[in-house]
């Protein structure tokens, strides 16, 4: 008989089931062991006491069908560490555990069994996490029935096995035991899903690949954690029992579907222990925090503490593991206590009330709000709260007369923002009564009317009295005397009687002034007690200036343009501008004046509307110039005025458009032909003159080039020499006596050198170039190329240093003609006598500048 068997380890739980595995037929069970008994409807029971037992118990069970067609085949194994003590314990055994062996029985009609052939089929195989071994430990064996006639190979593929994580599970390729290698962790990975393949020597399938799916059984080897290790929530003060708190979680990371995930929650302590230690409860299952007694008083505990506790394994103490957080409760203040006013303090400029609250500072249920209820009709008094003290200060919000009220007595309320919990057996709010005596201070006088408004027409001449501006002391019991100043008159109008504050003017007052705004003139004035200290009071005095006809009008524009044939161009339009206002200002009147006649004659105006008109050409043809013309305006005023005014026009030729062509504008402009030829020649010889001066510049530029000087007159610095195109300065400038150019004897690092020009700066480390010898006797001729060889060959001397250093052409000598230059030093005793320099002519003259006019310098 070909056989496969499983291993089934099962855990000490109350009943093991069998369920049928064929659901439309009944099932008989029945137990190799006699310790253990299967009932019909698949229970297992422990028929005797087994806990004295050291190894594990192992035994078959095998399941027929009620016609006994069908035979399966299991075995059972239990751990000595999960027995139960008993009769009639049960433990469950589902049939998904079972393995269906690779073989199945059938009766024949004789009686007799008749073996049916089938494929291999493995049930889902158990495996318990945290297994000690020894390891391998042998999970199944996998059999095909072809085993017998041909040799079969064994293998499993998939995670687990060939596949990450590696060589968990291994299969003997002979045997076809499939063995674990070493204990699993079911928080890491909780199945397996391999695939067991049977081929024969050659690597032939001689099986289709069945699918193996193992599943780590949980243990329970992870304690509860919580998601915070403190919690915080809080509650309301006064609240009743059973009002939610706040929820703590925990998470276990075995099985949730098994004891061993079933996290249950309790509360091991709670501090202070007021009023009672047990305020509190917490829902095992959800572990949701909830109160269970009253008394809650935020003046008295303002938070609690509880350590909860979480306990798998449904909370067994016995076999669950702890583990343990901290619940922060704090009690939220309710206004649950009025305000109260322990005392007023008032002094002469300040009153305050201090206040006491024994809820929570700083909420609003400790805010007071302060309330005047009586004692002050006219609103003059509030009462500001201190934001950090809460207490109440009186304050003045509008002026208090003392001469209508001297004192108050104000009714003052306070109570908190918040409402006063229901059900408290106080008052919501606390009363007093203010005594406020107010004290006399000397105010300033006060004008009746500010502004004060008169109204004149302009041209009131000067000491014209216009008002009497007096101002009036609110100090009505005491007897003071006011004085009256001026503090602002832009144009200086005006004067103010000292004692009384009557109002003259000191000039004519015009409307027209810049200072007036909108036909009102602006003064001010103070007025002055002679109180202790003395009070000042400020009052305005606006005078407004009816408009008279005193402006006449003025045309505009002063300059127009006209083309000088009438069918050409446009009219002028003119117009007039007055300083009076409506009605001494427009509609106008325009007219031309009979003298001069050519104004009537030669021009023509007409009305447009109240305040335009067209000037236009009368005759048709007006030769081009400029002409002035009279017009006649009058204003509207009663009575009107009047004013001639010129009017600038000029003629000028136009085109076909109507515009002024250039030579007419010239002409209008005043110019003739001669003189436009004038301007036109002196541009002309402006225009020779440049021309001629650069050609000049050119031509020196050039006589320089081809006759350089020795010295650049560019990098002259030297102000006081003047170049004159000189070949020679006499005779004495043609005797060269070359005779003192000689080298020195005394050199010796000179004279070792050969002849030639000779460097004194440093002796050269390369073969020098051959320099030019001069001759013994030089003819004085031969100076002037005996220099340009030497240039040449020191230009060309590799050893030579760059060509602004010095080089030394030869010694003049000890015995030289030429005198010392010293004696052209500045004499220290300032009585050298220059004055002989201003007859040696022009040359020197600049010396004799810089030096005989010394003195007077």
């Amino acid at each position: 008989r070909e056989k496969a068997y499983d291993s089934l380890i099962l855990f000490a739980i109350f009943t093991l089931k069998f369920e049928t595995c064929q659901q439309k037929e009944e099932v008989s069970f029945e137990s190799s062991d006699p310790k253990f008994s299967i009932g019909p409807d698949g229970s297992l029971y422990a028929e005797q006491d087994v806990t004295n037992l050291t190894e594990p118990i192992q035994f078959m069970v095998t399941a027929r069908d009620s016609m006994g067609k069908y035979i399966w085949e299991t075995t059972v194994k239990l751990l000595t560490s999960h027995f139960l003590r008993g009769e009639g314990r049960v433990y469950d055994l589902y049939c998904s555990q079972l393995i269906t062996f690779p073989r199945q029985h059938q009766r024949s009609s004789s009686n007799g069994l008749r073996r049916q052939k089938r494929d291999w089929v493995i049930p889902p195989i158990n495996v318990p996490e945290n297994s000690r071994g020894p390891f391998p430990q042998v999970l199944v064996r996998i059999q095909s029935d072809q085993d017998k006639e041909i040799e079969i190979r064994y293998s499993i593929t998939g995670a687990g096995a060939d596949q990450p994580p590696n060589d968990i599970y291994i299969i003997d390729p002979v045997t076809g035991k499939m063995s674990v290698t070493k204990p699993l962790d079911r928080e890491e990975r909780a199945s397996y899903h391999l695939r067991a393949h049977a081929v024969d020597i050659n690597g032939n399938q001689m099986e289709p690949p069945i699918d193996l799916y193992i599943y780590v059984i949980d243990m329970n080897d992870n304690r509860p954690e919580f998601k915070n290790q403190v919690y915080n929530g809080s509650v309301a003060e006064v609240s009743k029992p059973g009002t939610s708190v706040m929820q703590v979680t925990a998470f276990d990371a075995d099985d949730s579907t098994t004891a061993n995930g079933l996290v249950h929650y309790r509360i091991l302590s709670q501090t202070p222990h007021i009023p009672i230690p047990n305020m509190f409860t917490i829902n095992g299952a959800t572990g949701e925090i909830s109160t269970i007694a009253s008394g809650i008083d935020r003046e008295k505990v303002s938070q609690y503490a509880i350590i909860v506790q979480a306990t798998d394994m449904e909370g067994s103490l016995n076999f669950g593991l702890s583990n343990t957080a901290t619940a922060l409760i704090s009690i939220t203040d309710i206004n649950d206590n009025p305000p109260e006013l322990d005392s007023k303090t008032c002094f002469i400029l300040f009153c305050g009330f201090t206040f006491r609250d024994k809820d929570q500072p700083h909420t609003p249920n400790w805010n007071a709000v302060y309330r005047i209820t009586g004692g002050d009709q006219m609103g003059h008094f509030a009462i500001r709260t201190d934001e950090i003290t809460n207490d109440g200060r009186v304050v003045v919000v509008k002026p208090i007369d003392y001469e209508r009220n001297n004192a108050f007595t104000l009714m003052v309320v306070v109570s908190n923002q918040a409402h006063l919990a229901s059900g408290i057996p106080s008052s919501p709010s606390s009363s007093a009564a203010v005594a406020i005596t107010v004290l006399d201070i000397n105010e300033a006088p006060v004008f009746p009317s500010n502004p004060k408004i008169i109204r004149f027409e302009e041209g009131v001449p000067a000491d014209t009295t216009l008002a009497t501006f007096a101002a009036l002391d609110p100090d009505r019991f005491i007897q003071q005397t006011i004085r009256y100043s001026k503090l602002s008159d832009p144009a200086n109008w005006l004067k103010i009687n000292r004692t009384n504050g009557r109002i003259t003017t000191t000039a004519v007052l015009d409307r027209e002034s810049p200072y007036m705004k909108k036909n009102v003139y602006e003064a001010t004035f103070l007025a002055v007690d002679n109180g202790s200290p003395p009070a000042t009071g400020t009052g305005t005095l606006q005078i407004y200036l009816i408009d008279v006809n005193d402006n006449v009008p003025v045309l505009v524009p002063q300059e127009a343009l006209v083309c000088e044939r009438s069918r050409h161009g446009y009219p002028v339009n003119i117009t007039a501008s007055d300083l009076d206002s409506e009605p001494n200002a427009g509609p106008y009147v325009f007219e031309l004046p009979s003298y001069p006649s050519s104004a009537r004659r030669n021009w023509t105006i007409s009305r447009l509307n109240g305040n335009y008109a067209q000037l236009k050409l009368r005759i048709p043809y007006l030769e081009a110039g400029m002409y002035r013309v009279p017009i006649l305006v009058s204003d509207s005023g009663n009575p009107p005025l009047s004013n001639t005014s010129v009017l600038k026009v000029k003629v000028c030729p136009c085109d076909e458009n109507g515009d002024c062509t250039v030579i007419g504008a010239v002409t209008v402009a005043g110019l003739g032909t001669g003189a436009i030829i004038t301007i036109l020649i002196c541009i002309i010889i402006l225009l020779s003159m440049v021309l001629f001066f650069v050609v000049w510049v050119k031509r020196r530029e050039k006589e320089r080039q081809t006759k350089p000087l020795l010295i650049d007159p560019e990098d002259d610095v030297r102000d006081n020499i003047l170049k004159y195109d000189e070949e020679g300065g006499g005779e004495e400038d043609q005797d060269y006596d070359l005779s003192q150019l000689q080298q020195p004897e005394s050199l010796d690092h000179i004279m070792s050198k050969p002849a030639g020009v000779r460097r004194v700066d440093e002796r050269p480390v390369i073969l020098e170039s051959q320099y030019p010898v001069r001759p013994t006797v030089p003819h004085p001729g031969d100076i002037g190329e005996f220099i340009i060889d030497g240039l040449r060959a020191a230009d060309n001397d590799p050893t030579a240093p760059p060509y602004d250093s010095l080089l030394v052409f030869d010694y003049e000598g000890s015995g030289s003609t030429a005198g010392s230059v010293s004696s052209l030093g500045s004499s220290s005793s300032g009585e050298q006598d220059y004055d002989y320099l201003n007859d040696w002519g022009p040359r020197f003259k600049k010396l004799a500048d810089l030096y005989g006019g010394g003195g007077e310098d």
